[in-house]
């Protein structure tokens, strides 16, 4: 069973992107783990952790785009 979600409540989030983002942009990213990886067809970089509320989710989601990098998912994993 899913937790209450609302926009103002601190969650945990799980985001994929295609390329590679280097391990310096975390605090430009609110602090997200990031982890890059190889697979077979492309170069993918997850970021992870907790996010303030949905407003600065998609102040992340807008930085990635404005960096360049594709939007593969965005990953609720619950509540903090």
């Amino acid at each position: 069973m899913l937790q209450q979600l609302n926009l103002d409540k601190t969650a945990t989030y799980r985001i994929r992107v295609k390329g590679h983002l280097g391990g310096h942009w975390s605090d430009y990213l609110g602090g997200l783990s990031i982890s890059p990886s190889e697979d077979e067809k492309c170069s993918v970089t997850t970021l992870s952790g907790e996010v303030l509320d949905q407003a600065a989710l998609i102040g992340i989601i807008n930085s990635l785009y404005s960096m360049g990098f594709p939007l593969l998912s965005v990953e609720y994993q619950s509540l903090t």
